[in-house]
């Protein structure tokens, strides 16, 4: 027989398709040295009774109490890092206002890595008691509070994707906080990746390098172009802002007399390791370029609600097989939360098929077909973000990492309503999605390592 790990009881809520969740009621789920889960057993298989004389009453192995559940670990496909410290602050005057007043002031204070540390040691730490399990951040400019921030996630086990911020224009970034030049950008940004490289050697759960032009806006053609360089050189990940909003998506067209994704892709930034935050101005050429490369979208349902100026349409482009993930895009969005963010994703769509202006007859009044549902949010927030990442993550199945969240039902402070023995699980697991709060998130694991555990 072969020997694992460790050995997990419980009931499984997976991602099975976007609209369909598996529900593994009382499986083992066994985990391999590498925190890879490398068998799941239902209870009618052949050798769940001998793995289970096998491995009860010893240290590894875990079984769930009465009302608790397993979800995989969700996947933040947009983080601004230092943004935390601002996180609920300024979230109702204009973007322009809100970067130039608070948040790059804000951005430039990472150059002292003793106040990056106290910051980032804070967000990802918070991440993982959200549930969080990996996170694709935008760090800034500072390089050495960049490889700070890998270094943490690292250390804390979480799953970190970071990006050291790309901002060389010199009219449209504030003195005070730019890239020295775009010689100085591209030559710290390779250092940077070197370094992480080297990190992620030591690291079980994994740290990455992510090329970072904030947005088109903010780069010159020299380090958009460098940028794409690098990226295909040392095979990283990508990230960037892409039609976000009006000034922004208009400012490109202006700029090249293309939208953002044919843009960034005449730079080479697009590739099947790419995301591009919100895009909620891309028209259907976008879409289908995003689809040819493999590009994914990541989506920020509260944050778009304050700065993007509209809703994306989700199901459409998923109609369009984009790769689509979650992302809270702190502090543009002010919920560290997964599960605020997908019951915002809902809302949004809802909003979206039905309308607002009630001065329209309700025929006219909204964007038929838009609505999603929570099945398709907690894709997103989890296979979608994997997907979207071409990592293996996201999904409580066979070859994927032991990334999992376990949650209480049954907490007297904070009790999710499952009254009736036998509830119907597919219930359970919708009020999970609606109703769970951090309490309720009583341990966290990465990669088949504990890294946050609530003991009240």
């Amino acid at each position: 027989m072969t020997k694992y790990s460790q050995i997990f009881l419980g009931t499984a809520f997976s991602a099975k398709s976007p609209k369909e969740v598996s529900i593994l009621k009382d499986h083992l789920f066994c985990i391999n040295a590498n925190g890879m889960i490398e068998q799941v057993v239902a209870p009618e298989d052949a050798d769940y009774q001998t793995l289970l004389d096998a491995y009860q009453g010893q240290e590894n192995f875990h079984r769930l109490t009465e009302g608790q559940y397993f979800l995989p670990g969700f996947i933040d496909l947009h983080v601004h890092a230092p943004q935390w410290a601002q996180s609920g602050t300024a979230l109702d005057i204009p973007l322009s206002d809100w970067l130039n007043t608070y948040t790059f002031p804000l951005e430039s204070k990472f150059s002292d890595v003793d106040f990056a540390q106290k910051v980032y040691q804070d967000v990802v730490s918070t991440l993982l008691a959200n549930g969080t399990t990996t996170a694709l951040y935008f760090a800034t400019v500072h390089k050495e509070a960049s490889i700070l921030l890998a270094k943490i996630c690292a250390e804390q086990g979480q799953r970190g994707l970071v990006g050291k911020v790309v901002m060389d224009h010199p009219e449209n970034t504030p003195d005070y906080y730019r890239d020295r030049d775009t010689q100085t950008a591209l030559a710290d940004t390779e250092e940077f990746i070197v370094a992480v490289k080297e990190l992620a050697k030591t690291s079980k759960q994994g740290v990455y390098p992510v090329v970072t032009p904030r947005f088109i806006p903010s780069c010159t053609d020299e380090a958009l172009q460098g940028l794409g360089a690098l990226a295909a050189k040392y095979d990283t990940h990508i990230q960037s802002h892409c039609s976000e909003s009006d000034w922004a998506h208009g400012y490109v067209k202006d700029r090249f007399d293309k939208n953002d994704a044919f843009a960034l892709h005449d730079f080479g930034l697009l590739s099947d390791k790419s995301v591009m935050a919100h895009c909620n101005f891309i028209d259907d050429a976008d879409a289908d370029l995003f689809a040819n490369t493999g590009t994914a979208i990541c989506h920020c349902p509260i944050s778009n609600a304050y700065f993007a100026n509209s809703v994306i349409p989700i199901a459409h482009l998923h109609a369009k097989e984009v790769e689509i993930g979650l992302g809270s895009d702190i502090s543009g969005g002010f919920s560290p939360s997964l599960f605020d963010n997908a019951r915002q994703a809902v809302i949004s769509s809802r909003m979206l098929e039905d309308g607002v202006n009630t001065k329209l007859p309700a025929e006219e009044r909204g964007v038929s077909n838009s609505r999603i549902t929570i099945n398709e949010a907690f894709y997103l927030a989890t296979a979608g973000g994997g997907e979207s990442l071409s990592l293996p993550i996201g999904r409580i199945e066979a070859n994927y990492a032991w990334d999992v969240q376990i949650i209480d039902t049954t907490l007297a402070s904070a009790k999710i309503p499952v009254f009736q023995t036998n509830e119907e699980l597919g219930d359970v697991f919708q009020k999970i999605m609606y109703l769970a709060r951090p309490e309720n998130i009583r341990e966290v694991w990465v990669q088949g390592e504990r890294v946050h555990s609530r003991k009240s």
